[in-house]
This record gives C-alpha cells, sequence and structure tokens, in this order.
C-alpha cells in the first residue's frame, strides 16, 4: 500500500526536501555572504558589523520563511536583495552605517505600503526597468572587474575555481546535481588547503555565537534620494519577480502583495541590525522546487529556514573564517555568482526601449562619482531618464 503525502498528511519522512532544502541552504550561505562581505569591506564595515549583518540576514529572514510558507502552504524562502547589496557597498564610501539603516527603514515603510494598498503591480508597471537595470548593471560591473583582476593576484586559485564554473555551466544536466557556485566554493577551498598558509587565521579567536549590534537609524536627505528607491526597485523588480517567476512556473501561485508586505516587516526589522532589505529569492526557490511532489515543496522551505536560522547564531564565526580567506577568493566567488545577473543586467538595458538612456545610466553608475554627497546610482538612473525623455521620447510614450 502506497502512503501519499499531500497536504493533508505527511508522513513520509522529506528525505528530498531535506536534500534540496540542505542545497538551498549551500548556495545562500556561499556566494551571496561572499557578496556582502565584499560590499561591506568595500563600504569600511567592521567585522561586528559584518556578524550583525549576516545574523539578521539568516536568522530573522529564515524565521520568516518558515512563517510564510506553513501559512500559505507554499515554498516562500525570503533572503536578502543580491543587488541591493552591491548597491549599499558603493553607498557606504560617502553615507555612515547609520544613514545607510536609516535608508532601509523608510524602504521598507515603502514596501509596506506597496503590499497593504495592492500597488505593487501598477508601480511594477511604471518602472522604466531598461534605465534600472543600466544603473545595475554599472554598479555590478565593479565585481566583474575584481574577479579578473584577481587572476593577477592568485592565478592558480582563480583560474581552478573559473574553471569549475564554466566547465558546470556548460552541463545543464549535472547543474540539479552538482550547483556550480558549490562547487566552486569547495574548489576554492580545496586550493587554498593545498597551498598551504592561504587562510590567515586572527591570533585571538572572536565570539562564536552571534551578538548581534542594534543600531540607531540616521535619517538624511542623500541616503534617501541614493537608496531607498533603488533599493526598493531591487526587491521588487529584480529579486521578488524572479522569485514569483519560478514559482508559477512550478505549478504555484505565489501571494504577491502579502509577499510585498512581508517584505517590508522583516525589512524594517533586520534593518535594525545593520541587514540589507530583505526579499523573496530566486535561486533559492529554484532549488526548493527543482524536485519532489509540488504539495510538499512547502516543507523544503520550513526545513531551510531551520538551517539559516542555526547558520545565524554562528555568524561570528562564519564571518572569521571567511574574512581569514585571501581577497581573491571572495572577488573570485563573488564575481562569478553575479555573472549571470550581470548578464541579464545588460540584455534588460540595451535590448529594451531605452537604450541610450540605459548606456548613460551604466556610465554614470559605473564612474562612481558621487554628487552633492549623493552616490552615484542616483545620478545614473537621473540622467538615464533625462536622456531618454530627450531623445527617446517615443519610448516613453508608449511604455
Amino acid at each position: 500500500m502506497t502512503i501519499h503525502s499531500g497536504a493533508r498528511g505527511g508522513l513520509r519522512l522529506p528525505v528530498i526536501e531535506t536534500v534540496n532544502a540542505f542545497v538551498a541552504f549551500l548556495f545562500a550561505a556561499s556566494a551571496p555572504v561572499a557578496i556582502i562581505l565584499a560590499a561591506g569591506a568595500r563600504g569600511g564595515l567592521t567585522d561586528s558589523d559584518l556578524a550583525s549583518w549576516i545574523f539578521a540576514a539568516f536568522t530573522l529572514n529564515g524565521a520568516l520563511t518558515i512563517g510564510m510558507s506553513r501559512a500559505f502552504r507554499l515554498p516562500l524562502a525570503f533572503f536578502w536583495t543580491i543587488p541591493g547589496t552591491v548597491l549599499v557597498g558603493a553607498a557606504l564610501q560617502s553615507l555612515s552605517l547609520q544613514e545607510v539603516i536609516g535608508a532601509y527603514l523608510l524602504t521598507a515603510l515603502l514596501l509596506l505600503v506597496l503590499g497593504l494598498t495592492g500597488w505593487v503591480r501598477a508601480a511594477m508597471a511604471r518602472l522604466p526597468m531598461p534605465i534600472v537595470m543600466g544603473m545595475v548593471a554599472g554598479v555590478f560591473v565593479q565585481f566583474g572587474l575584481d574577479w579578473i583582476r584577481a587572476f593577477e593576484t592568485d592565478f592558480t586559485l582563480v583560474a581552478a575555481m573559473s574553471a569549475a564554473f564554466f566547465a558546470l555551466t556548460s552541463l545543464p544536466r549535472l547543474q540539479r546535481l552538482l550547483p556550480p557556485m558549490i562547487v566552486v566554493l569547495v574548489v576554492g577551498l580545496a586550493v587554498l588547503a593545498l597551498q598551504g598558509g592561504g587562510v590567515t587565521l586572527p591570533e585571538t579567536t572572536g565570539p562564536v555565537l552571534a551578538h548581534p549590534t542594534l543600531y540607531t537609524p540616521v535619517f538624511s536627505l542623500a541616503a534617501t534620494l541614493e537608496l531607498v528607491i533603488p533599493l526598493a526597485i531591487t526587491v521588487i523588480a529584480a529579486q521578488n519577480a524572479q522569485g514569483i517567476v519560478i514559482l508559477r512556473s512550478s505549478g504555484h501561485e505565489p501571494p504577491v502583495s502579502a509577499i510585498t508586505t512581508a517584505c517590508g516587516a522583516a525589512s524594517a526589522l533586520t534593518a535594525l541590525f545593520g541587514c540589507v532589505s530583505t526579499c523573496l529569492t530566486g535561486p533559492s526557490n529554484a532549488i526548493l522546487v527543482s524536485g519532489g511532489e509540488p504539495d510538499r515543496h512547502w516543507i523544503a522551505a520550513v526545513l531551510l529556514g531551520l538551517f539559516a536560522i542555526l547558520f545565524g547564531l554562528f555568524a561570528p564565526l562564519v564571518t572569521t573564517l571567511l574574512l581569514a580567506t585571501p581577497a581573491a577568493f571572495l572577488s573570485t566567488l563573488a564575481g562569478l555568482a553575479l555573472l549571470r545577473t550581470l548578464q541579464a543586467a545588460f540584455q534588460t538595458s540595451f535590448a529594451g526601449a531605452f537604450p541610450l538612456g540605459a548606456l548613460v545610466a551604466f556610465l554614470v553608475t559605473m564612474a562612481g562619482l558621487p554628487v552633492f554627497n549623493i552616490g552615484a546610482p542616483f545620478w545614473g538612473l537621473v540622467f538615464g531618464v533625462l536622456t531618454s525623455l530627450l531623445l527617446e521620447r517615443e519610448a516613453f510614450a508608449k511604455h
């Protein structure tokens, strides 16, 4: 007799769900964390700042994942916006962490309003996405360049990691069993071990368990203009949209407004611990729905949330170990993880209806020159939109 394990009763051991949850967790805990560390290092954050960020990113978002997945009986995995992390790394060069946290809270408020009112669909339709993605590409390209420059620093390490990435990426069937970024992480650590002395641990052992920092926000016009709208865009358009499409393609019907509202509420809480805005994750959700019965995918999401909470509780230890690795290791991990995203940003930017505006947004953002103490991403959007209003009026008329 076969025991069916639908939504009414899950008597079968969740073997497939556990494997999918663990692979999704490994993805979130590898390259995306490296992106946090790389962005934080670029912005001058301390080890304790980064540990607090990672604690909130995993522990609080893990709890949200469990709550939302159980409530809707859907795989709804929440983490943090990776494009937003990159934007924040650039913004921290001209803004204080407290100002950035103030922008996080305003972004959370905006997400709450869009979610509770149902305006999120209308807002998505109004955004000139090619120009927005031109700005995003201008920020992301720095991480790609850091990966290329890392070849000069440690050719063997970077070449081995890059070769593993491209070899697995060229074999789509094998990717389900061996996600490329996880293999890249393993290969990188193996090369470091063979090289000997590649990881320099600190002489004094820091805390192992999380001692998150509660920050006092500072609200400034510069931070508001530079970060609030771009962060909201990355959550809604770059991240949530991706996760929603992935879930729909697997036969699920995710609640768009409830997801946006949850992102706003969680972002308000994680912001106080220095973490960038919460979003519905695309890659992790894709792994959760890659196997097993659709009506049990939510169980995998709950297990992922448990793994994330456990990981977040050991955030200081994780941060110390990762920061002890060579800069070339983190640069390669982050650069390869963002390669596909950078490709998608270029495709959206220059294959759309606003190619000249997108190009100006890309160049202004990539130049990285703040004006009136407001970072380049904001001015990339401003000058990109102005360019299209002047020279691509027909595209705006049809938009």
